[in-house]
């Protein structure tokens, strides 16, 4: 795991699980998001973005935080893992509203870039109808060649943190490639 893009709907968890992955792997971490938007929220115009991330993916070693599906082949192409944070809606919904209690509007210093307006609740509950499937499709071009680690709930994530970060610490090589396990509620 040196190279991990993490995706999934608004508020499921993706900037904790990059956060804690950044840390636990020493990699730094780009929460896409920041990258994409301004001070007022003006995003930035699409081919900027994707020359963007092409310069973050030639890095040896890095975390990418965020969907931006029209330029997640670019790290997919790039990554060696992926993390599907594959949240149900409620879980997501109370996320973005807890995120907003928490963090309030605008873009911090921490990396959370948080806004709450009715697209972005309607964004969050019709990811798992209109964009979830979009997702596993970019995903499945390159199954062979990446693993896929999805994460169907926040305690199932942490579980999958605490069980990754203890395998890190009794391998006696720091950079051997876990074998990726897909979380699965059914």
């Amino acid at each position: 795991m040196q190279r991990i893009a993490v995706v999934g709907s608004g508020g499921s968890g993706k900037t904790y699980v990059s956060r804690a992955l950044g840390k636990m792997l020493d990699v730094p971490v780009t929460h896409l998001d920041a990258e994409y938007y301004d001070e007022d929220w003006h995003p930035l115009p699409a081919e900027s973005f994707a020359t963007r991330q092409r310069e973050i993916v030639s890095g040896d070693r890095w975390v990418i935080d965020g969907n931006h599906c029209t330029t997640l082949p670019i790290r997919l192409a790039a990554c060696d893992t992926v993390v599907m944070m594959d949240v149900p809606t409620t879980s997501a919904l109370l996320g973005v509203l807890w995120r907003q209690l928490r963090h309030g509007a605008g873009h911090h210093a921490n990396g959370v870039h948080n806004r709450l307006n009715l697209g972005v609740l309607r964004y969050v509950a019709t990811y798992r109808r209109r964009m979830r499937p979009r997702m596993i499709a970019e995903m499945a071009q390159v199954a062979d060649d990446v693993d896929v680690v999805r994460l169907t709930s926040r305690r199932r994530a942490r579980r999958w943190l605490r069980d990754l970060s203890a395998r890190r610490s009794t391998s006696p090589v720091r950079d051997a490639h876990p074998t990726a396990h897909g979380e699965d509620d059914q």
